[in-house]
């Protein structure tokens, strides 16, 4: 099992889920991502994958949708969970393929400085992290990735959910990402769905549900 975080998280966001995997006996590996670049977080996946020992259930979260969608073609690669997450095709410009759905609360707190951006306080608590206890909330907040400038707008090169299996959580509560595009997505990739009342940062609120999902994945490989 591989974890891969979205932007303005790191790979400790998992902590909820990782004990629950394990005690499933499931392997995992949450990956750092840079996020400097796709090629960059795409190029840490990979690592951890060249590390796995055998067939492997590759999970991403909002942003990290891209990334395993560009490094889910690796051979140990069986399967793909996305969560609440970006699945772009081959060459699509998804920024603009968002920009046909409601826009996220969240993207108005995003700020730039020196070619690297992360959300205000107001827009992780609120928008980010809704649903999340504020005690919590604020400890993700203090270990947020900050993102490059031109990171989401890079377009991948492969659309591994078009000959992998692929699931989706799609968080109806959400305020980063629209239930309704996350729903365009899901579909258009044939994917097997849950819905959950959540908002973006369902492994923390939901983490059992979430978990379960994951497992009917690594289960469906056997």
């Amino acid at each position: 099992m591989v974890l891969v975080h979205g932007a303005y998280a790191d790979g400790s966001c998992w902590s909820d889920v990782i004990p629950l995997l394990l005690a499933a006996g499931v392997a995992v590996t949450s990956v750092q991502n840079p996020l400097t670049s796709l090629d960059a977080d795409v190029a840490a996946v990979r690592r951890a994958l060249d590390a796995q020992r055998g067939p492997t259930v590759l999970v991403g979260h909002s942003y990290a949708g891209a990334v395993i969608t560009q490094a889910g073609d690796h051979p140990l690669v069986r399967s793909l969970v996305y969560l609440s997450a970006r699945a772009p095709d081959v060459g699509e410009d998804y920024p603009a393929l968002a920009k046909g759905f409601p826009a996220s609360p969240a993207s108005a707190g995003l700020v730039y400085q020196e070619g690297f951006g992360g959300l205000t306080q107001d827009a992780f608590l609120n928008d980010f992290a809704n649903g999340v206890p504020r005690e919590r909330a604020l400890v993700l907040y203090a270990v947020q990735g900050r993102v490059a400038q031109d990171l989401f707008a890079t377009r991948t090169t492969v659309a591994a959910w078009r000959t992998k299996p692929s699931r989706y959580i799609i968080t109806t509560d959400d305020r980063t990402t629209a239930p309704e595009l996350q729903r365009f997505v899901a579909k258009r990739m044939n994917a097997t769905t849950l819905e959950l009342a959540s908002g973006h940062l369902s492994f923390v609120t939901h983490p059992q549900p979430v978990t379960q999902f994951i497992l009917d994945a690594v289960d469906a490989q056997h």
